[in-house]
C-alpha cells in the first residue's frame, strides 16, 4: 500500500497534506482541551460572572 502512495508524486503531496491537516486538527482539539482543564478557574468563561454582575440591568441610554 506504501508504494502505491508514492508511486505517483500528486498522491504523494495529498498523502502528506492530509496528514498534516489531521494532525494539526487533532494536536489543537487536544492542547485546547489539556489546556482548559490545566487552567480550570482561571478562564474567561469560569469568571465572567464575577465580573459581568449586574450588567443587564443599566441602560445604555
Amino acid at each position: 500500500m506504501f508504494s502505491a502512495l508514492i508511486k505517483r508524486n500528486s498522491l504523494y503531496v495529498a498523502t502528506i497534506f492530509t496528514g498534516a491537516f489531521a494532525f494539526q486538527a487533532f494536536f489543537d482539539a487536544t492542547l485546547t482541551k489539556w489546556y482548559e482543564n490545566h487552567n480550570k478557574g482561571k478562564l474567561w468563561h469560569d469568571v465572567r460572572g464575577k465580573f459581568v454582575e449586574g450588567a443587564g440591568d443599566e441602560d445604555d441610554e
